[in-house]
């Protein structure tokens, strides 16, 4: 999958992570895709939860040691 930008949130509490996907994916173009690295614990339900209320697409989410990465894509 074609990654169109990164978004690096690690370090970052609740609810930055999402305002920033926010604004990031404000930005982009329906189709492209956006990958989130975040830390915050509160990601695994923040992000998945932003992307119902949103319309965006969770295309995948996965750990990479104590990081989550999160793909989505803009609708």
């Amino acid at each position: 999958m074609d990654v169109t930008q990164d978004l690096d949130a690690v370090g970052l509490l609740c609810p930055l992570p999402v305002l920033k996907a926010r604004k990031r994916l404000s930005q982009m173009a329906t189709g492209e895709v956006l990958r989130i690295r975040a830390d915050d614990p509160a990601a695994v339900i923040d992000i998945p939860h932003f992307c119902v209320e949103s319309g965006h697409e969770l295309v995948s989410s996965q750990d990479d040691g104590a990081v989550q990465v999160y793909l989505l894509r803009c609708r």
